[in-house]
């Protein structure tokens, strides 16, 4: 027992933990800067900073819960975490909270907790452990069946409405699916009836929404409404230029000018503050973060491990993307935090616990035979 111990110990990936606990850090630090404000009596910093440094204790936790058990039973016990996800996303019209003028959380008493986030779990265990029973090679209707049942999240994350989660979760579906393995005739097919869906995608959109894509393709249509966020996001990550202003040393932050600085817009603090330079660095500790998780998934020795570190790796990859693209002005804002960067104490829990089960998955990928 001790030598399996041991060895589950030596086979966890300690980068991943590293990239983690490294990128933690990095955002509580850019937190704190975010939350601060001047006054009379000095820089005054925000309550929330403290309650992340709270979820962060609770996710570390919850991290090492997610790596004492054997991931594979999580296979079986997939549809019943997917079955109560989808009844906490039902709850939300009916028994949620407002919170910023958005109903997305339901209150528990002493906190509350945001069904989507929990959603991205329960939709990528789903997922994962659908496309496990199936060979790759996916046919339309193998496509049809995993999109018919992992998609009732989505629907119902959309019309709460939450556009970022929506989109979110369908790049971890889709993608999850091209990594399993699709047949060439489904991608031929695609590639003639997919794009001249999008345009229909407009008429599906809420009137803010539909703003937003206006505001992204010119920001000084609405200076002083949407586009306030663009512009000020940009002015912001200018005025770093190299080497940047220092810690706490941003004025489009400790100014208020910078709207959303400590959620959607924390990556902007942080180019004031360390410029070009700190930019590159967050980027590349970023990239080194990705590459230990999607390692995990090539060396998993089982198809359920496998897809469900890459889809972990997808989550990851699209949320940084799209968030570093928004705060720039290269996509629109759909409201997608920066992983441990961004603030948010559902999202912080449910990041570790996600990347728990990759260690998990590393932990004891050579215990058992190929599958």
């Amino acid at each position: 027992m001790a030598a399996v111990d041991r060895r589950l110990i030596t086979h966890a990936n300690w980068g991943l933990l590293g990239c983690t606990v490294l990128l933690f850090l990095v955002g509580l630090l850019n937190l704190y800067s975010a939350s601060g404000a001047r006054s009379e009596m000095g820089i005054q910093v925000a309550p929330y900073f403290q309650r992340q440094i709270l979820w962060g204790g609770i996710g570390l936790f919850c991290m090492f819960l997610c790596t004492l058990f054997d991931y594979r039973h999580l296979k079986e016990l997939a549809l019943p975490i997917f079955c109560l996800s989808v009844v906490l996303l039902i709850m939300v019209p009916v028994a949620g909270v407002t919170v910023n003028g958005a109903r997305r959380w339901i209150s528990l008493g002493f906190f509350n907790i945001q069904p989507s986030e929990v959603a991205k779990i329960s939709t990528l265990l789903m997922c994962a452990s659908l496309l496990s029973r199936m060979k790759p090679g996916l046919g339309w209707r193998e496509i049809g069946l995993t999109l018919a049942i992992t998609c009732i999240p989505c629907a119902l994350v959309f019309i709460q409405p939450d556009l970022g989660t929506t989109l979110n979760l369908l790049l971890l579906i889709g993608f999850i699916i091209i990594y399993h393995g699709v047949r060439l005739s489904v991608y031929k097919v695609a590639f003639l009836l997919v794009p001249p869906l999008f345009p229909l995608g407009w008429f599906v959109l809420k009137d803010y929404q539909k703003q937003r894509i206006l505001t992204f393709l010119d920001p000084s249509t609405d200076m002083q409404g949407a586009g306030y966020h663009i512009i000020q996001s940009q002015i912001a990550i200018g005025s770093g230029e190299m080497w940047g202003k220092g810690f706490q040393g941003g004025t489009q932050s400790l100014l208020r000018f910078l709207p959303e600085k400590h959620t959607d817009f924390a990556i902007a603090v942080f180019s004031e503050e360390w410029g070009f330079v700190g930019c590159i660095s967050l980027l590349f500790l970023f990239c080194c973060f990705l590459m230990t998780i999607i390692s995990t998934a090539r060396d998993s020795k089982d198809r359920f491990g496998s897809l469900l570190c890459a889809g972990v790796f997808f989550y990851f990859f699209w949320q940084i993307l799209i968030n570093m693209g928004m705060v720039v002005g290269i996509m629109p804002v759909v409201g997608i935090p920066l992983p441990f960067i961004s603030y948010g104490g559902t999202a912080t829990l449910v990041n570790f616990v996600l990347l728990g089960l990759v260690i998990n998955v590393s932990m004891r990928r050579f215990m058992f035979k190929v599958s």
